[in-house]
């Protein structure tokens, strides 16, 4: 597929707000269409089977909505993001960190899955000239491009010494919404995300999480307050009973069972952004 030089006017708005916006960009395949909000998705090459499930659940969950997912073409998290996406029916933007010739494009055992990005409808974008190689401090580089272009950033997992810690802090300084999926305690492999979640992230666990981030409205039934379909017992009798708002104290109240596991069941439906607390009084979103 054709690489052309996208014409300043082309260039994504968000792109021209960072403080050091590129000189020059190039493109491969369909840019995200006008009103799609972009997600960007960073973290570890060495993914878990964890991070994995993960990353599938979330963007899967995205399904059918206006979202385009950004992420660099790297083995692991980026390309679990981008297969994800293509899975999903989603648009997907590519930021290899190189040029966009077939013949250099980094790493070279994901050139022919660059290949399939483009024919299901993705893109890639470059501020580096086609035949450019990729060199160690392109990737930084390019990372400041994923952040820039998108709506917010959503954080997968990454170690002590990861580069995903120097992306994500990007978010803050370009004032893009940092979300963090939460780990196991202990896991190596949660150090970047437990770190941003404690210095004021967004914890994500279901993809409404991500969907209220990027301002977008759940479809209709789950707007309507319609019941879901995979509540656990004592989440469906909480549900139950917030047919009309209660407090927590009329919620323990009218508990049939031990009042712990009602409180937990309110807590693992407010994670999935399915009710919330207003003034004292939960109430189904």
């Amino acid at each position: 597929m054709q690489i052309r030089e996208l014409a300043h006017e082309e260039w994504p708005a968000q792109l021209l707000e960072i403080p050091q916006p590129p000189k020059r960009l190039w493109v491969r395949g369909a840019m995200p269409t006008a009103g799609t909000k972009l997600l960007a998705v960073v973290g570890s090459r060495a993914m878990t089977r964890y991070g994995q499930e993960a990353c599938q659940k979330l963007i899967t969950g995205l399904a059918g909505y206006p979202i385009s997912i950004v992420s660099g073409l790297a083995l692991g998290v980026d390309t679990c993001a981008h297969k994800a996406a293509l899975a999903a029916g989603l648009h997907t933007l590519a930021f290899p960190g190189s040029g966009l010739d077939d013949a250099i494009l980094y790493p070279r055992s994901n050139r022919a899955f660059a290949k399939e990005i483009l024919d299901k409808g993705g893109g890639m974008l470059s501020e580096y000239a086609p035949t450019t190689p990729s060199h160690v401090r392109y990737f930084p580089e390019r990372n400041r491009l994923m952040v820039g272009i998108s709506d917010a950033v959503l954080v997968i997992e990454a170690g002590v010494k990861s580069g995903t810690l120097i992306t994500a802090r990007l978010a803050s300084e370009y004032n893009r919404d940092l979300l963090c999926i939460p780990h196991r305690i202990g896991d190596p492999h949660a150090f970047g995300p437990h770190l941003f979640i404690r210095l004021g992230a967004a914890l994500v666990s279901e993809p409404l999480h991500i969907l209220e981030a990027l301002g977008i409205p759940p479809r209709e039934a789950a707007a309507r307050g319609s019941l879901p379909g995979d509540l656990e017992d004592t989440e469906l009798v909480v549900w139950g009973m917030l047919e009309e708002p209660k407090t927590r104290d009329e919620i323990l109240r009218g508990a049939s069972g031990a009042a712990g596991e009602f409180l937990t069941a309110l807590v693992a439906l407010e994670l999935r952004g399915l009710v919330k607390e207003e003034f004292g009084a939960w109430h189904r979103i």
